[in-house]
């Protein structure tokens, strides 16, 4: 498999090949999910949830970013890996968005950025692909502005607000845009009208491609079960009973044994 980059994701549109997108925060998973051929890596702010286990992902830092995108970075040698822009840290101004966007190419080694907005930041969004950094957008149900919606999850059903927002990503140069909790009929709108991929999250099947958290996607929050979240495994369980099982033989004298004791 050849390595993906920017152009390569921008032309899969073209070619009519959908796109695969997941999320990993740390070297095991990265080399997993890498190996198995997706074709990008989301090093998404979700870590402040799924890592961390706070409530949002507003407490992530820009240097909690890098860390976790420099582990992603060293395990991956075909995916196109994309770290997210924590809140705050491209807000300000583009000077700070280049700044810190440039961190984050330099000391992880990831190809691209993430940033949510469209309308709203599309001047940040044109400040940094003129500084040769490239940016995917994300639209619709936007994670950094919960304190403004008020709730996780809220479907965006805004058709002109959404068109607008897209296409002032893609005007201002983003090589795709994440389409997150739209209605089906809008994000296939969105898909047709744009040349750049969407990538959807409860955005339905029309979309370019899709991406999924991956511990949500492999059933490590068994709390979490969203309608438009598939569960591919039931690792929660299977570590559970494992974890069991280790311990109940520490406290029967029965392992280690003889088979897995040195002479």
């Amino acid at each position: 498999m050849c390595a993906m980059t920017v152009p390569k994701f921008m032309a899969a549109k073209q070619q009519g090949r959908k796109l695969s997108m997941l999320t990993a925060y740390d070297y095991a998973w990265a080399e997993i999910v890498d190996q198995a051929g997706v074709d990008a890596i989301l090093v998404g702010d979700t870590l402040g949830m799924v890592v961390q286990g706070n409530s949002t992902t507003l407490p992530v830092t820009i240097d909690e970013m890098i860390y976790h995108g420099r582990m992603v970075a060293r395990a991956t040698r075909n995916a196109l890996v994309v770290v997210d822009l924590p809140f705050l840290s491209y807000q300000v101004s583009p000077q700070q968005a280049i700044e810190n966007a440039g961190r984050i190419l330099k000391e992880t080694s990831a190809a691209a950025v993430k940033l949510e907005g469209g309308v709203s930041q599309a001047e940040t969004i044109a400040a940094l692909v003129r500084a040769d950094i490239p940016v995917m957008a994300h639209v619709g149900f936007k994670p950094q502005s919960i304190r403004t919606v008020g709730s996780m999850g809220k479907i965006q059903r805004d058709e002109e607000a959404l068109l607008n927002d897209a296409k002032a990503a893609e005007d201002s140069g983003a090589f795709a845009i994440v389409l997150e909790m739209v209605s089906r009929k809008i994000a296939a709108r969105l898909t047709k009208e744009l040349k750049i991929p969407t990538i959807g999250i409860g955005a339905g099947p029309d979309c370019d491609g899709q991406v999924l958290v991956l511990n949500d996607m492999l059933g490590m929050s068994p709390g979490f079960s969203p309608r438009f979240l598939k569960k591919y495994a039931d690792l929660h369980g299977v570590a559970s009973e494992a974890i069991r099982q280790y311990s109940e033989e520490v406290r029967s004298g029965s392992f280690p044994d003889d088979a897995h004791s040195h002479e």
